[in-house]
């Protein structure tokens, strides 16, 4: 999803290799694949990709990320993202966000 991209220099998602079990939960959950395992331990591909859902952090047993949530906003990309489809973009608007 290289297109739907919100802050870049604005890193709102911390991860510690150190607490890392390498369950791989990040990687199933991410919806932009900001995550992938190797060597045993989860690997940051595209923290800039980050759209602060925060299901990585929530499916992590380990504790090993956390995502501060209000400097970019999920919903307005998701909207962004639907009102460009045919179908759904006469019930989505661009510039919508959470309040």
């Amino acid at each position: 999803m290289q297109d739907f991209r919100y802050l870049e220099d604005v890193l709102t998602l911390e991860y510690d290799p150190g607490l890392c079990m390498g369950c791989g939960s990040c990687v199933q959950v991410c919806p932009h694949r900001v995550f992938d395992v190797g060597e045993q331990k989860a690997v940051l591909l595209d923290p800039g990709g980050c759209m602060e859902c925060g299901a990585c952090a929530l499916n992590c047993p380990a504790g090993a990320i956390k995502v501060r949530p209000g400097v970019g906003c999920a919903q307005a990309i998701l909207n962004s993202w639907l009102a460009g489809m045919p179908v759904l973009g006469r019930f989505f608007r661009r510039d919508s966000c959470c309040t």
